[in-house]
């Protein structure tokens, strides 16, 4: 359970209705093969003791009785396994019988949920045989003499790992208009079960799937959703072991219909809790019962899916989707502040590059939201010492395809009269020979919207930010950032997205030699005609770098926690000590460059992950970053 990953199973057993022994016999062997695969949390379906189909034998006393001789044997199997187990049963309380959830944990039964909702429509009959323990608040003594709590908010937390906190709620209870589930999020719970028997009809899979999937995701939780299948009578309807275990509304596990068996998943309830701490909106009561239990704490083996690109969807169909949207609020965004300025021309810095392509490409839409000219696009060129001819060329192609006005002004001899003045010898190709020429460039096209009535475009992007891999004062600045919240991972998607939509073949072939460039400043000169400062060489690769600011200002999650999961996401195509070196690198330059970030011009908000001062990082520029290197440092 260490970093939060808790490994769970929902579990369809295959069972005979109204046999308690046979049933019993199956739940302990699923018991036992759940506890070799790591599961430390594991559901079962609705009164899968007896069998959900059981009609009127729930009114036999034999019936009632077995069931609970069962369940104490199971409570016995459990001493055995370093687990959680939930299951279902008929349950007898003065004199009425109660559709139950059996909390067992390490040779106790740690209490017993009852269902509130019982449906009485259609296919439903239960308040037939059962009544609502929605207002239910008693103890049982069961037959060992142990005394057990019965009400449905009970929230069982783990001693020593309390994010783990575990409510239940039975199959109605998530269909009806207030789920118990909602008090028991508010309650603190992370994870929700719900021990079901939904029959099988048509359509009504991907309603149910949609349904848990919402809660989830509504609730900020965990939910384990497990349903009774093979072996239900099939007299009316039948039951297909529909199994769920979501995350936040992400599907993790899915049962295959129609199957018996167990789904596995490794619920992140670290993540859960980062969720809900950053919503000032998940408001929490205390209103609960806490039972406590515990559970050893290992590691536990992940074969969740870590994604190596989170910002990018790998789908290609919801990728062009989110392709479309972002480009949309770039222009928005560019468009609303245009209007507002009265501006009369737009003026953007083109390198040839991913950056200034895509300000370019937003610039354009802008402009056609507007119904504007692209004469009005005043593109400047401006190069320098580290020009090549390939990103000259693309620029000046890309400029004219958008038929943007163009202007070339070459920076070098005013950059050396600069350098002259300020006593530097151009020799030395150090950080003054470089941002001596990002702060002409900038300076230029300052000046130019001054002259033309305009506002400068800025082109940097979220993963430069991040870094602090701009020139303070120079390509830091601009009147109006549309890249800002874009990592650079996303960029390259974009520009795809729009030579694969583009119709001008000119400018489709431009914006792929765009992408097959490295990417690079291009501040240092060239060797051998070639660009000969790649930036990926001195700051680490970009999708690294992406993967970990996803997962810190997404989720908090701590260094240790970003290298195990970074490990996993690049298993194969980067070494251990690669990864960590990089991560140490990002961390430094983070918390290191947090003044750059502090005064950001403005620009639109496209995802989740944002680094704007006036909103999502509100980060002192001079807070230390201490703590995390020393975890890092202790990294073996």
């Amino acid at each position: 359970m260490r970093d939060g990953f808790v490994k769970v199973a929902a579990v369809t057993p295959k069972i005979r209705v109204a046999d308690t022994t046979y049933n019993g016999q199956v739940i302990r062997r699923y018991m036992k093969q759940t506890a070799e695969a790591g599961a430390k949390v594991v559901v079962f379906p609705e009164l899968c003791i007896t069998g959900y189909t059981c009609n009127d034998l729930f009114l036999q006393e034999k019936l009632i009785t077995s069931a609970k001789e069962e369940l104490m044997r199971i409570k016995e199997a459990s001493t055995s396994y370093d687990a959680v187990y939930f299951v279902g049963l008929p349950y007898e309380i003065s004199g009425k019988l109660y559709n139950v959830a059996a909390v067992v944990c390490k040779g106790e039964i740690l209490g017993l949920v009852p269902k509130t909702y019982l449906p009485n429509y259609n296919e439903f009959y239960e308040a037939r045989h059962f009544v609502s323990g929605g207002k239910l608040d008693c103890d049982e003594i069961l037959p060992d003499g142990s005394i057990v709590p019965v009400q449905t908010d009970l929230i069982f937390y783990c001693k020593n790992y309390p994010k783990l906190k575990l409510s239940a709620e039975l199959c109605e209870d998530l269909w009806t208009l207030q789920p118990p589930s909602i008090r028991h999020a508010m309650a603190g719970a992370t994870v929700i079960v719900n021990l079901s028997a939904s029959d099988e009809t048509t359509g009504k899979a991907a309603y149910r799937r949609e349904l848990v999937k919402g809660q989830s995701a509504r609730l900020v939780c965990g939910y384990i959703y497990a349903s009774a299948g093979d072996g239900e009578s099939t007299q009316d309807v039948v039951y297909s072991g529909h199994d769920l275990i979501v995350e936040n509304g992400h599907i993790l596990a899915e049962s295959k219909r129609f199957t018996e068996g167990v789904v596995l998943a490794e619920l992140d309830v670290e993540r859960l809790e980062a969720d809900r701490r950053r919503m000032t909106t998940f408001e929490t009561v205390d209103t609960h019962i806490g039972i406590p239990f515990e559970l050893e704490i290992e590691d536990t083996k992940l074969t969740r899916f870590v994604d190596p690109a989170p910002f990018v969807p790998k789908d290609k169909e919801r990728r062009s989707e989110r392709c479309e949207e972002i480009l949309n609020i770039q222009a928005m965004g560019l468009k609303k502040r245009l209007e507002h300025t009265n501006s009369k021309t737009a003026v953007v810095g083109i390198s040839g590059g991913l950056d200034s392509t895509l300000a370019l490409l937003v610039t354009v839409r802008a402009f056609d939201l507007l119904g504007r000219d692209h004469g009005d696009i005043v593109a400047v060129t401006m190069p320098g010492f580290g020009t090549t001819d390939r990103t000259y060329d693309n620029a000046v192609s890309l400029i004219h395809s958008l038929k943007a006005t163009f202007k070339e002004v070459d920076i070098k001899d005013a950059v050396n009269i600069h350098f002259r003045d300020i006593e530097h010898d151009a020799a030395i190709h150090d950080v003054t020979y470089e941002n001596g020429q990002a702060r002409e460039r900038t300076q230029i096209l300052m000046d130019i919207a001054n002259k033309t009535g305009g506002m400068v475009i800025g082109t940097g992007d979220l993963s430069e930010l991040a870094l602090g891999w701009a020139t303070y004062n120079g390509d830091h600045m601009s009147m109006y950032a549309v890249n800002s919240s874009v990592p650079k991972t996303l960029v390259r998607h974009l520009v795809r997205f729009y030579a694969d939509t583009s119709q001008d073949e000119v400018l489709k072939k431009v914006l792929f030699d765009v992408l097959d460039t490295p990417v690079s400043p291009e501040l240092l000169p060239p060797e051998d005609g070639k660009i000969s400062q790649k930036t990926e060489d001195l700051v680490g690769p970009y999708e690294l770098h992406d993967f970990f600011l996803y997962n810190m200002l997404r989720f908090g999650f701590a260094p240790k926690k970003i290298y195990r999961l970074a490990k996993i996401a690049f298993a194969g195509k980067y070494e251990d000590a690669f990864i960590l070196k990089w991560l140490k690198n990002f961390y430094r330059r983070f918390f290191a460059q947090q003044f750059k970030r502090s005064c950001l011009p403005d620009g639109p908000k496209v995802g989740t992950v944002a680094v704007s001062p006036r909103g999502d990082l509100r980060m002192p520029s001079d807070a230390s970053g201490r703590i995390w290197m020393d975890e890092l440092e202790s990294i073996r």
